[in-house]
């Protein structure tokens, strides 16, 4: 994982907790760490909201600004609800990384 998510861990938390997260996991290139490219590279987040928080679209799009403004870079929020494809969501479970759990 990438260390700017460790430094942040306590904002993003507090992220979370704004915004109704249950789970909050890293995915991708960020979790790995090995091929994340500081200069071009995004964070992608795999994200579970609590039942009775489902967001609205602007505050899903308002949790995806407030972690890219964070982090300083741009972020892809990816709902865990929405992953239908069996390859694609074994693929983020080999690369998946906790960030929170509330």
């Amino acid at each position: 994982m990438i260390p700017e998510l460790d430094q942040h861990r306590a904002e993003i938390a507090e992220l979370c907790r704004r915004f109704g997260v249950r789970r909050l996991d890293v995915v991708g290139s960020a979790a790995r760490g090995t091929d994340f490219d500081p200069v071009r590279s995004d964070v992608d987040f795999l994200v579970e909201y609590v039942p009775e928080a489902t967001p609205s679209l602007g505050a899903f799009f308002g949790l995806r600004d407030a972690l890219a403004k964070l982090l300083g870079r741009p972020v892809d929020l990816i709902m865990a609800s929405g992953l239908r494809n069996p390859f694609v969501r074994a693929e983020m479970e080999r690369a998946r990384t906790p960030l929170y759990a509330g």
